[in-house]
Order: structure tokens, then sequence, then C-alpha cells
């Protein structure tokens, strides 16, 4: 059984990661994409990294409904990317 006090550790350490990295990473390669520039493969394990985590911490969000917004922000985010990236890739291959 997951405690209270497990699950604020949790969010403190992903929230901290967000901040120090995720975040960032994430801006810079919506950059990038919003450029029309095409994702390395390096970008894209990080996007897949993302969407990962987002999988593995549903339980947690949902047993705390306080923290779905962040959540559903950092996902749209990397949906964005994306999407673009998408765009751009299909761009470059002339489809």
């Amino acid at each position: 059984m997951y405690s209270k006090v497990h699950d604020s550790g949790l969010f403190s350490v992903m929230v901290e990661n967000l901040e120090r990295g995720g975040i960032p990473r994430a801006l810079t390669l919506l950059d990038k994409v919003n450029r029309g520039e095409t994702m390395s493969d390096f970008d894209i394990v990080f996007l897949e990294q993302g969407f990962s985590d987002a999988r593995e911490l549903k339980p947690l969000f949902d047993r705390h409904p306080e923290y779905q917004d962040l959540a559903a922000q950092v996902l749209g985010l990397y949906e964005k990317i994306a999407r673009k990236a998408f765009e751009n890739e299909m761009t470059a291959r002339n489809v």
C-alpha cells in the first residue's frame, strides 16, 4: 500500500526533475521543432521517456488529482512537440 509520505516524496522528486531538466529540455526541443528542424535520436529518446514515465506514474496521479493539471500540461507540451516533429519529418521527406 502506498503512503501519503511516500507519494509526497515521489512528487517532490518529480517536480524537482521537471524544473531542473525536463521542462527546460522540452522547451528547447519545442523551439527546435518550431524552427522546422527534425529531432535527433537523442531528442526522440527524451520524448519517448517522458511518455513512458507518464504511463508509469498514472496510478500516482490517479491517487492525487491535485497534480493532474501539472501532468496534463507536461503531456500537452510533449504532444505538441511530437506533432510538430512529425510534420517536420514529413516535410523533410517530401511526403
